[in-house]
């Protein structure tokens, strides 16, 4: 089971065109509009398992390779990255982390995120996640960055400023399952935000259990907006700690998202790198 983290961003879709909030107060009523969806199923080439939830369904297709090797995707309507589904026997994920640079979207009206999270795979009750919306308008684009403790919604940092080209650093950190500290670094800036934030209900703890590096299209409103076209995002140097042990992205699950029947991205991964191209 998935859930899709609920990623942020500044601007309000109004009568198919983005209304930009002057103040906090409405950023923040803004973030309200929106919420987490579970990771819904999308099968883009035949099935051989679905795993069914009260919540959500997620299509895994096995396809073996003319060198007999066996991989294994997901196709989901919203999110497109790499999910680690468990971590080594008898740990919990503590730390997990990436790099990317910022994208330039294209084209007219549309907006994606790009995060790195703890659980909300298996792990369901709970996501720690932090990362940077991108959004195009009228052929304006804007950037916002955030942080949040599903299923509480997002929240943005301030005084974080972020342009295309420049490189993030997201570093999600569990103190316990009801605490953690996000940081957002901009190596381009030299400039730091970080944020400790508490577990908004006993049943929200984190278990530890999936790490994942994601670029989503959010609902919001009830829906999904726009998918911009983002380009490519790779995150780098990326990576999931336990007290004992690191791990890399190439040990978790491919993740791509399919609308309409037409793939939208277009997943792959080395040892430490997570790349996302939108098709």
């Amino acid at each position: 089971m998935k859930y899709l983290a609920l990623s942020l961003i500044s601007t309000l879709f109004v009568s198919g065109g983005f209304a930009r909030p002057s103040r906090l107060a409405n950023r923040e009523a803004t973030r309200r509009l929106r919420g987490s969806r579970p990771f819904s199923g999308s099968p883009y080439v035949a099935v051989s398992s679905t795993t069914n939830g009260s919540d959500s369904q997620s299509s895994k297709t096995s396809v073996v390779t003319s060198s007999g090797t066996t991989l294994h995707d997901e196709y989901s309507t919203n999110w497109a990255g790499v999910v680690i589904e468990s971590p080594p026997t008898g740990q919990n994920f503590t730390t997990v982390s990436g790099t990317f640079v910022v994208p330039k979207p294209t084209g007219s009206n549309g907006s994606a995120s790009a995060w790195v999270g703890i659980d909300g795979d298996t792990a369901s009750q709970s996501i720690l996640q932090a990362g940077v919306d991108f959004t195009i308008s009228g052929g304006k684009v804007s950037y916002e960055s955030w942080y949040e403790w599903y299923p509480n919604y997002a929240y943005d940092f301030s005084n974080f400023a972020i342009s295309a080209g420049n490189t993030i650093t997201i570093t999600i950190q569990s103190t316990s399952s009801k605490a953690g500290i996000v940081t957002l670094s901009n190596k381009s800036t030299g400039k730091s935000v970080s944020k400790s934030l508490t577990a908004p209900s006993s049943s929200a703890a984190l278990k530890g259990q999936n790490a994942e590096w994601i670029v989503e299209d959010y609902e919001q409103n009830g829906s999904l907006v726009p998918f911009a076209n983002f380009g490519t995002v790779t995150f780098t140097n990326a990576s999931a700690s336990t007290s004992k042990k690191t791990v890399a992205p190439s040990s978790g699950v491919k993740v791509n998202i399919v609308q309409n029947k037409k793939l939208l991205t277009s997943t792959s991964f080395t040892t430490n790198s997570v790349t996302v191209k939108h098709t």
